[in-house]
């Protein structure tokens, strides 16, 4: 989908500007006790949407059932436009695994949605992923000259085959996930299903988050702190970069940490603090709000400005804009309001249409900025047509300056592990200076965060920058990869 919410033609095409897109949001749930857990599973993917809008699913099972039978329902569409009274109620089962979703790769249909469920000689797995492979390609290929038959376009069903095949040959379910992740290369956090077990694993550089959490006699997997909170269980501790954690009653939480890294070698994707994480969640012990609020401090150091109001576009420019007020002293104030029904059944209108799309979700507040000075405050620019957009609006209201921050540095490389950044030639910095782009958006000034900032910004987390530097923290493909099963 692009950041309107509509569905894309063909997938890493995206329109817009704000439209940064993270791939999705996983939780798995197992109680200990026998209750049925898709219920729950429902509102932690409902408090998990923020990281896809495209489609979701559920797959449940019985641990105590005949071994292998699982339950699952999948559709495109919102957690609560695809999930009814009629539908959840029947999902019996005290172990379960969820997901939402935006593509990267893949396209936008039913079958691409996950939980993947997949019957095989020694049962049933149901997985959930998030993340990008960057050898899916090959790793499919040799699948299919081994005679794997692909229902999906997504390199999550490859991960899915690799573990059922490694299962054959290995003890246990979650020696079989262990095997298949020395495989696979790329970003992933992972939530499998067995009939007896739930399996976490992330990989060894901790690109995606993933904690465990614990409500009663239930042990919870989440790609997300706000997701555990929502339903009333505590936090536990984050899954660790290279861990795969396995659950069950009988052991509790094991641990195996062989694929680990050393901690320098880490590289969390530095885009779950600026833009992704709903700002109420803790990733890796560190604050998603605290670091927003310090990466807005910073602009206000290295890029000062005199000015009447601080304002944020919302949601991730708002604790940015709130932590440049604080630092700079300058008065922080609401400048746009947000529809927030704009989801994605919104109807793109036709060309000929004047309704902007921008302006379909989010409007100015004239009494606030007329007259002013305003400092607007934003997490990136990708291509630039949205900012140039919402910098005339402010005008358009009677603001006498426009002065655009970023909290994010420039977008110089695109990514390979999940976010939706494009190709070099469609990115606004990619051969302009930082003038140059000020007059494409028309703003009166317009400063970045610099990249020396973003280790500060997280309490010294090692991170992944590759987008802004090109220096990846493994080999990158040589060649667009993403989306390709399609082709």
């Amino acid at each position: 989908m692009d950041n309107n919410g509509f569905v894309k033609d063909t997938p890493w095409q995206t329109n817009g500007d704000s439209g940064l897109h993270e791939e999705c949001g996983v939780f798995g749930m197992y109680d200990f006790d026998g209750g049925d857990v898709a219920s729950t599973i429902y509102y932690g993917l409902f408090a998990l949407q923020h990281r896809g809008q495209e489609s979701c699913g559920i797959a449940v099972s019985e641990t105590n059932g005949p071994k292998g039978k699982v339950t699952s329902y999948k559709g495109m569409g919102l957690v609560n436009e695809v999930f009814t009274q009629d539908n959840l109620e029947p999902m019996h089962g005290d172990i379960g695994v969820g997901h939402v979703r935006y593509s990267t790769a893949g396209a936008s249909t039913r079958e691409n949605a996950q939980p993947l469920v997949l019957n095989y000689v020694k049962g049933t797995l149901a997985l959930a992923h998030n993340g990008n492979l960057i050898n899916a390609m090959e790793l499919r290929k040799d699948l299919e000259y081994t005679g794997a038959i692909f229902q999906t376009t997504i390199d999550s069903e490859v991960i899915a085959y690799h573990i059922a095949r490694e299962r054959l040959n290995s003890n246990s379910v979650e020696e079989a996930v262990g095997r298949a992740c020395q495989k696979i290369k790329g970003a992933f956090a992972l939530v499998v299903m067995s009939p007896r077990k739930l399996v976490g694993a992330r990989d060894p550089y901790g690109f995606k988050p993933l904690c465990i959490g614990k409500r009663d006699n239930a042990y919870i997997l989440a790609s997300e702190t706000c997701a555990l909170d929502t339903i009333g269980a505590e936090y536990v501790r984050d899954v660790l970069p290279g861990e795969i954690v396995t659950i069950t009653p009988e052991g509790g939480i094991q641990s195996d940490l062989s694929l680990a890294l050393p901690k320098e070698k880490e590289a969390r994707c530095i885009f779950e603090y600026i833009y992704f994480a709903r700002p109420d969640s803790h990733i890796d012990g560190v604050s998603v709000y605290a670091s927003r609020i310090k990466a807005g401090r910073f602009l206000a150091m290295d890029s000062p400005v005199d000015a009447d109001l601080v304002v944020g576009v919302p949601e991730s420019g708002n604790a940015a804009a709130l932590g440049y007020s604080l630092q700079s002293g300058i008065p922080y104030g609401t400048a746009f309001v947000k529809n927030g029904y704009v989801g994605r059944t919104f109807i793109k209108p036709k060309q000929s249409s004047r309704e902007s799309s921008v302006r379909v979700k989010l409007n100015v507040l004239k009494e606030a900025v007329d007259g002013k000075r305003i400092i607007m405050i934003d997490d990136s620019i990708v291509r630039g047509t949205t900012s140039d957009r919402i910098v005339k609006m402010l005008r358009d209201a009677g603001a006498t300056e426009v002065h655009v921050r970023i909290s994010s540095p420039p977008f110089l490389w695109p990514c390979y592990f999940g976010t939706d950044i494009p190709e070099r030639e469609q990115l606004i910095a990619y051969n302009r200076s930082i003038e140059d782009i000020r007059k494409i958006i028309g703003a009166d000034s317009l400063g970045y965060l610099g990249v020396e900032r973003l280790e500060e910004m997280v309490g010294g987390l090692s991170i992944c920058k590759g987008c802004f530097t090109g220096t990846y923290p493994m080999e990158p493909p040589k060649e667009d990869i993403r989306g390709d099963f399609e082709r």
